[in-house]
């Protein structure tokens, strides 16, 4: 655990903590939040899956990003790993290949928060079935 050395300290550890909580009461309407999610299988973490999470969570408490960033185990696409799915509020769900730290900064930066596509997009290999 990180040691607390100064007042600042304190208050940037009272942000992060602040953000974590007001993210669980609001986890009740997700729907409504950016949905971002890491797989986290064998093949992904050993590809850095762990490090990428860390970075999109890093960048959305930089950037204020209401997000709620999550891990899931396999997509199914190994050979890209690690794969990230971003659903936001509305649209169907993107899933990104070989998200590494760089990759991970830049979609939160330039798809959650601009809307721009980045390059990495696995095509979706299935229907969804509505009843």
């Amino acid at each position: 655990m990180e040691k607390i050395k100064s007042l600042a300290d304190l208050k940037k550890k009272r942000e992060e903590l602040q953000s974590k909580i007001e993210l669980r009461e609001e986890s009740e309407n997700v729907e409504n939040l950016v949905q971002i999610k890491v797989a986290m299988a064998t093949c992904g973490i050993a590809s850095g899956a762990k490090q990428t999470m860390e970075a999109i969570i890093e960048e959305c408490n930089v950037q204020k990003v209401k997000a709620v960033v999550t891990q899931t185990g396999c997509m199914g696409y190994c050979y890209a790993e690690p794969t990230v799915e971003v659903k936001k509020p509305g649209q169907d769900p993107i899933v990104f290949g070989h998200v590494d730290t760089k990759k991970a900064k830049d979609l939160v930066d330039k798809y959650v928060i601009n809307g721009e596509i980045l390059e990495g997009v696995i095509p979706v290999n299935y229907e969804k079935i509505d009843k």
